[in-house]
């Protein structure tokens, strides 16, 4: 068997992984023209904390995702080989003065170890007037670590990486069984998708070693421990291309972050990032079926479309989309 990945970033990865996994005598090759910094996947927080609009094809298919993803990451949190790839565990609260809905995550709150309700004097941890909040651990991933890690696994497993840009599916240049497309934005040009959307992000990166729990509060507010540095956050425009810093969106980030952790004003601030999350309102895993005007044939399942939970969710799509290829090569597949 001969297996093509387009793509680098997390969704890439795991999937690449997946398949030498189920599939070990089979050559698998990724296929990216941008590698680690270079990709949105390298700017994202990592918490393991899906949006609760999050939708794959059903209820059933999106909360298994989420189960094999979160079982993924503190199965590797457990193993020695945790602090190579940069996954660790985080305990957190999210507060509210809107609405106790805000507070509360259908998908997670009976996979992860602890999602309780938050105390009152709980609420008084932040600065804010909070009503409504709650408590959670989970898993952090470190995406500048982990994306190392998972390109040098793949490596040693035997694959293959090829530095090449595609603009079109059949100008890879190999004849593979199966191509899985995992080029989150880069599928609105390669399939022609007008459901894919970006969603622009700005971050900072702050030195605040203190902070050992993460929070968040309204209008999309967080503060979220790493490995060395705090992420700062955020913003979500829809629609924008801007992948430039924006100064007012940082002055923003700040002063709502300051506002609720007041420590945080001296915290020396690292860097600043952006990036665009490929959103879709439904998460494209598929198989496809394409045919050029050649009459050449290529069988791709297709894997994008995470919008800012690529690191939640990556590893259960990538057993979604492995299920899919075997489908495919057995002929049950519903094309």
């Amino acid at each position: 068997m001969n297996f093509g990945v387009l793509g680098s970033g997390i969704i890439g990865l795991t999937t690449a992984l997946e398949l030498q996994k189920e599939f070990p005598t089979a050559r698998v090759s990724v296929v990216a023209d941008r590698f680690n910094e270079d990709t949105v996947s390298y700017v994202a927080a990592g918490i393991f904390r899906p949006g609760t609009s999050f939708m794959g094809p059903t209820q059933e298919i999106t909360q298994q995702w989420m189960t094999d993803a979160f079982n993924y990451w503190d199965e590797l949190r457990r193993s020695k080989e945790a602090p190579l790839a940069g996954v660790c565990q985080l305990s957190g609260y999210i507060y509210s003065r809107t609405s106790p809905s805000i507070v509360r995550n259908h998908f997670i709150e009976k996979l992860l170890p602890v999602y309780r309700r938050a105390t009152e004097e709980e609420l008084k941890l932040c600065n804010g007037g909070w009503k409504y909040g709650s408590f959670f651990t989970t898993c952090l991933t470190e995406s500048r670590l982990f994306l190392p890690y998972a390109t040098k696994k793949f490596l040693e497993n035997g694959g293959e990486v090829v530095r090449q840009h595609v603009n079109s599916f059949f100008e890879v240049p190999q004849n593979f069984d199966v191509l899985l497309n995992c080029t989150g934005m880069g599928a609105k040009e390669l399939c022609g998708d007008q459901h894919l959307v970006p969603i622009r992000g700005q971050v900072l990166k702050v030195r605040a070693p203190w902070v050992k729990t993460a929070f968040y509060g309204d209008y999309d507010t967080y503060v979220l421990p790493g490995f060395e540095t705090v992420t700062l956050g955020g913003c979500r425009q829809f629609d924008s291309y801007n992948t430039e810093w924006c100064k007012y969106d940082s002055m923003a980030i700040r002063e709502r972050c300051y506002d609720l952790l007041p420590s945080l004003r001296k915290a020396e601030i690292v860097r600043e990032c952006v990036g665009l999350r490929p959103h879709r309102s439904v998460v494209r895993v598929e198989p496809e079926l394409i045919t050029n005007p050649e009459g050449r044939r290529l069988k791709v399942v297709h894997n994008y479309g995470h919008g800012g939970y690529g690191v939640t969710t990556a590893p259960g799509t990538a057993v979604y989309a492995v299920r899919l290829v075997r489908d495919l090569l057995a002929g049950n597949s519903k094309l």
